[in-house]
């Protein structure tokens, strides 16, 4: 635990695993996100700097974690010209959470090497909840042996985990459990949408569902919601948009025709243009059911 670590984004996912750090007894030596307000008050709450500049983050450190919206993001605080975390980044570990495109966690793999520095990425497929008590499912890519220098604390931080292999590794297989999640979220709210329009009685459909091959995950996270339009935000339509566009991108780049999520990928990205984007992806329900959005 002599380690000390920082976050870049501390939003819900970020602020929740450094108070899970802190409550191990690492050291949270510094907090840092573009909402200025959000780092001061995690700061105060930890006991830890809020510094107005990257490197800062960097010198305050040994171990920076990232949990940050998008590629353009992870170039912004990495590879700006001027200030950014590569300042004085010699021997820092780099774990980069967000779901991003295995090519942008390639490339920072690459350019950290450049420095001296390494990076990690440790994409996570849980729940704000699981971050704040320590449950997240993590996948892991980069240097295995680089891995093992933080094995300790990413253990604190996970319920169960897996390393993948190399640089992109553990984006590739995030991208393919959201694009799997999200599909099945798109399916279940039709199904649900279709049975309304039948006049079926909801918990009867749901139950049927669950006791058949109608049965998933997402039936049992999402269902009830979807029916009582309940679309309290644990992950964003816009954020599923994203991430199935990542897994339609890299499809394409391959060369492979998807087209179930190619039309989950347009359903997603029609919340967002709806306005709908800050709801929870169970709001894809809105497009399905019956008199609710067209």
């Amino acid at each position: 635990m002599s380690q000390k670590v920082a976050f870049v984004g501390v939003g819900r996912m970020g602020a929740n695993m450094a108070r899970r750090l802190k409550d191990c007894g690492y050291t949270v030596s510094a907090v840092f996100d573009v909402n200025r307000a959000a780092a001061d008050s995690l700061a105060a709450e930890l006991g830890c700097a809020a510094p107005a500049t990257l490197a800062e983050v960097t010198a305050a450190a040994d171990v920076i974690f990232t949990v940050v919206t998008n590629d353009a993001a992870m170039r912004s605080i990495f590879l700006s010209e001027g200030d950014n975390l590569f300042t004085g980044s010699a021997g820092k570990i780099f774990i980069n959470c967000a779901t991003l495109s295995p090519a942008i966690h390639r490339e920072l793999y690459d350019a950290a090497k450049k420095v001296g520095a390494n990076s990690l990425e440790a994409c996570m497929a849980s729940s704000i909840s699981h971050a704040r008590e320590g449950k997240l499912y993590l996948m892991l890519a980069g240097d295995e042996a680089v891995y093992e220098q933080v094995r300790a604390m990413i253990e604190q931080m996970s319920v169960n985990r897996r390393f993948v292999g190399g640089p992109g590794r553990a984006a590739e297989v995030k991208a393919l459990v959201n694009m799997v999640m999200n599909i099945n979220t798109a399916g279940l709210a039709e199904g649900l949408g279709l049975a309304d329009a039948l006049g079926h009685d909801l918990n009867m459909i749901r139950e049927v569902f669950s006791q058949t091959g109608a049965n998933s995950r997402v039936l049992e996270t999402d269902g009830g919601d979807m029916c009582a339009r309940e679309h309290d935000c644990w992950f964003s339509a816009d954020h599923a948009a994203k991430d199935s566009g990542i897994a339609q991108s890299v499809a394409r780049q391959l060369g492979l025709n998807l087209p179930l999520n190619d039309a989950t990928t347009a359903q997603y990205q029609k919340m967002v243009s709806l306005g709908l984007g800050e709801l929870d992806k169970s709001g894809i329900a809105e497009l399905t059911f019956k008199g609710r959005h067209a």
